[in-house]
């Protein structure tokens, strides 16, 4: 009766950094009414999914995504949401919702992130070059952001935990809850439970630490086999035209091309990890299959290759 459905465009796509507009047109108003906009996402419930809620008048922001939102108001039908600075998890499916009080009506509109596939993606744990449970929920994130990741949902860690994402450290995920993937129950990592996804649950996301499980996207891969320092080699990739792969990049490499090699590399991070398909006795003595870690050497002195990507 009121709103424009089918809207104008059913998908938007966007690329990220970009400023994109979600279309919700009303055809007639009713006397009194709201226009709220929701991201619809099924890790986050209550308030904290609520974008906007506006009137004739004024709009109030909500939530994380509140302040990079704004209506267009292109003309006096027009209740289209505008987003500035797309980020990776701003991917998703929105609602734009009439609330007059007695027929409230919606249209729902996808915002796709050109380039990025949350199901191809590689879910991985990381950790602090600090040590172990160093990150605030806030600064997890900021380091998935260096990572050019975005966190994990619970869905995607339970399809990785399917794969055989094995990882005895609790972290945090997209929604605040703590977890940790287990295939093969012991001692040291939740005793005689069965396998499945440990949870910790919720936790204060300004004061609890914790590591934190990331997803990465697909790149391609070179490796450079000279033993330098990082410095040197933050130079040698460029001259390759590549540049110091990141942890999730590595892992994506490892999880869809199935990249193995039997020799420590340099990180952007400035950890040394190398990724093994196929275990085996002379490469590093590890009996699983997996993107393994020599932590965060000294970059002035210990010499390694580098993982570079283009």
């Amino acid at each position: 009766v009121y709103l424009l459905d089918p809207p104008v465009y059913a998908e938007v796509v966007g690329r990220r950094g970009d400023n994109v507009t979600l279309p919700c047109i009303l055809r007639e108003k009713p006397s009194h009414y709201k226009v709220k906009w929701t991201k619809l996402e099924p890790e986050r419930v209550g308030s904290e999914n609520i974008i906007m809620i506006s009137n004739a008048h004024a709009f109030k922001p909500y939530g994380h995504l509140g302040p990079r939102a704004s209506l267009r108001n292109a003309h006096a039908m027009d209740a289209s949401l505008q987003l500035g600075h797309l980020e990776l998890e701003d991917d998703g499916m929105y609602r734009c919702e009439l609330v007059n009080g007695i027929e409230d009506e919606n249209v729902v509109i996808t915002l796709r992130i050109e380039g990025w596939l949350p199901f191809l993606g590689v879910v991985f744990p990381y950790q602090s070059k600090h040590g172990r449970y160093k990150f605030t929920f806030h600064e997890a994130k900021e380091a998935c952001a260096e990572q050019d990741g975005t966190l994990a949902t619970y869905n995607q860690l339970y399809r990785a935990w399917t794969e055989g994402l094995d990882w005895c450290n609790a972290g945090w995920l997209r929604d605040g809850t703590v977890h940790y993937p287990i295939i093969r129950p012991r001692p040291v990592c939740g005793g005689e439970l069965l396998p499945g996804i440990r949870s910790y649950g919720p936790k204060n996301k300004d004061v609890d630490r914790f590591d934190t499980f990331f997803l990465g996207l697909n790149v391609r891969f070179v490796y450079c086999s000279n033993k330098l320092t990082f410095r040197s080699y933050k130079h040698t990739c460029k001259h390759q035209g590549a540049e110091l792969a990141l942890v999730g990049q590595l892992y994506a490499a490892w999880r869809f091309q199935n990249f193995d090699q039997c020799d420590g590399g340099w990180l952007k991070d400035g950890s040394v990890r190398f990724p093994i398909i196929n275990p085996r006795k002379h490469c590093g003595g590890v009996p699983d299959a997996g993107v393994h870690s020599f932590g965060f050497p000294n970059k002035m002195m210990h010499l390694y290759g580098a993982y570079c990507y283009r």
